[in-house]
C-alpha cells in the first residue's frame, strides 16, 4: 500500500529566525539514509520573494498562503517582532488550514500567531520564557503554560524557545510514526534523547565545582537496566554521590527529577516494544520495570492518553502501510 506523505509547510515571515525554521527543516525536509521519508517539507510567505532573515540575509520563497491549504501541518517558527498583529490574510489561511483537519503548530514566538487567530482561546499553550508576561497580558484567554518545553492539544501545539521547537517536532514525529522512527530520526540529528513536553524550559547552569559531574555516565547505566527495580538510592549509589545530591543534578542538567526520567525511559522502551515485538504486556511490563500489565496501563495512560493495546494497534497497522 502507498503510503501518503504528510505535507508539512512552514509559513515565515520577515525577520525570520532561520534557526527556528531550520528546527522544523531538519526534523521534517531532509531525506535520510536508511530511513523511509514520511513527510514532504515546503515552505511559503504572505507575500512570496524575498524574505529578510534575522541572520542577515534573505531567503527566496515562492509559495503564498495558498499552500497551507494543501498542509497537513502547519509550523509558526517563531514571529518577530511580537507587537506586530498578523494581517487578516494569514489569520484567515491558518484558521482555514485547522477548520479543514490540519494540525497547527508553533515555535517559540510563533505562538502569538496561533492565539491570534483564536486557536489556543480557553486552552494551555507556550511559548519563550521571556515573551511569558506580554503573552499572558495579550491573551487573557489563553492559560499560559510556565516552565514546560511544549504543549500538545492533538490540532494545535506550542513550544518552548527555539531548542523546544526540536523537542515538539520530534514528538509530532513520535506521535505520527512511533517511538522507533523518532529515534532513528534524532540519532541522525545527533541529538540527546527524547525530552517530555512537561521539563523545564531551561536548567539552572551547573555550579562551577560540578562542571564534571555530568550524568551521561549514569544515564547509559541506567537505560541498560530499566527491568530492574531501580530507585533514587540505586541511581545515587551507582553515582557515588548522596540522593539529595544527585536529584539536584537531574534538576540543573535534565530539568526533571529522576523518577520522572526513569519512568519516560521505560515508557519509551515499551513504545519500542509494543511497536517492534508480540510480547504479552505482561511481558512488556516486566522488561521495562513496570511489574505488570496494570501499571503498564495505568503509567502509558497518564503518560500518553492511550492504552498500550491500541498503541499496538495502531503502530502495528501504520507499519503495515
Amino acid at each position: 500500500m502507498h503510503l501518503h506523505l504528510h505535507r508539512v509547510v512552514a509559513l515565515v515571515h520577515s525577520p525570520q529566525s532561520t534557526f527556528q525554521l531550520a528546527c522544523a527543516a531538519d526534523v521534517f525536509g531532509t531525506e535520510r539514509r536508511g530511513l523511509p521519508t514520511r513527510y514532504t517539507f515546503g515552505v511559503c510567505a504572505e507575500t512570496p520573494g524575498p524574505v529578510p532573515t534575522s541572520a542577515g540575509y534573505d531567503m527566496v520563497v515562492t509559495d503564498g498562503l495558498d499552500a497551507l491549504d494543501r498542509a497537513d501541518t502547519v509550523i509558526v517558527p517563531g514571529w518577530l517582532p511580537t507587537d506586530e498583529q498578523p494581517s487578516p490574510a494569514v489569520l484567515r489561511a491558518v484558521r482555514r488550514a485547522h477548520a479543514r483537519g490540519a494540525r497547527v503548530v508553533s515555535i517559540c514566538s510563533g505562538a502569538f500567531v496561533v492565539a491570534h487567530a483564536g486557536l489556543l482561546d480557553g486552552r494551555q499553550a507556550t511559548t519563550h520564557w521571556a515573551l511569558a508576561q506580554e503573552f499572558a497580558e495579550r491573551f487573557p484567554a489563553v492559560g499560559f503554560a510556565a516552565d514546560v518545553l511544549y504543549v500538545d492539544h492533538g490540532d494545535v501545539a506550542t513550544s518552548a524557545g527555539s531548542g523546544a521547537g526540536i523537542d515538539l517536532c520530534l514528538h509530532l514525529v513520535r506521535t505520527d510514526h512511533g517511538a522507533r522512527y523518532a529515534a532513528d530520526v534524532a540519532r541522525s540529528m545527533v541529538m540527546p534523547p527524547h525530552r517530555e513536553g512537561g521539563q523545564l524550559q531551561y536548567a539552572a547552569p551547573p555550579h562551577p565545582l560540578q562542571l564534571e559531574g555530568t550524568l551521561a555516565p549514569l544515564l547509559e547505566w541506567a537505560t541498560g537496566r530499566l527491568g530492574e527495580p531501580l530507585a533514587l538510592d540505586d541511581l545515587a549509589a551507582h553515582a557515588g554521590v548522596s540522593a539529595r545530591t544527585l536529584a539536584r543534578r537531574f534538576t540543573d542538567q535534565l530539568g526533571t527529577s529522576p523518577g520522572q526520567w526513569l519512568l519516560s525511559q521505560r515508557i519509551t522502551e515499551a513504545r519500542e516494544l509494543l511497536e517492534s515485538s508480540d510480547l504479552p504486556l505482561d511481558a512488556v511490563a516486566r522488561r521495562v520495570g513496570l511489574s505488570s500489565a496494570t501499571n503498564l496501563r495505568r503509567r502509558f495512560l497518564g503518560a500518553l492518553g492511550t492504552t498500550p493495546g491500541a498503541y499496538r494497534r495502531a503502530f502495528r497497522a501504520a507499519g503495515q502501510q
